[in-house]
């Protein structure tokens, strides 16, 4: 059995920007919209969550002991 492989942001983000170009067009049926904008809202979520990663990842620092503190320059 395959395992779904998680798109990366790239991916998640290119998606959510062909239903913001389809929505902002106007050219589809109502019903559609509605779930174009429910499968952009999911994908804006999961871009975020990404993002939010990255930002405590970047933001934390691996001490000696194997725990994360936040990040800071000595001076």
């Amino acid at each position: 059995m395959e395992t779904k492989k998680e798109k990366s942001f790239e991916e998640n983000l290119e998606e959510l920007e062909n239903i913001v170009t389809k929505l902002e067009n106007g050219d589809i049926p109502l019903d559609d919209a509605i779930e174009k904008f429910n499968e952009g809202m999911v994908l804006a979520n999961k871009c975020n969550k990404i993002l939010e990663d990255a930002n405590e990842t970047i933001t934390k620092s691996l001490n000696k002991d194997n725990t994360l503190e936040d990040f800071k320059i000595d001076e």
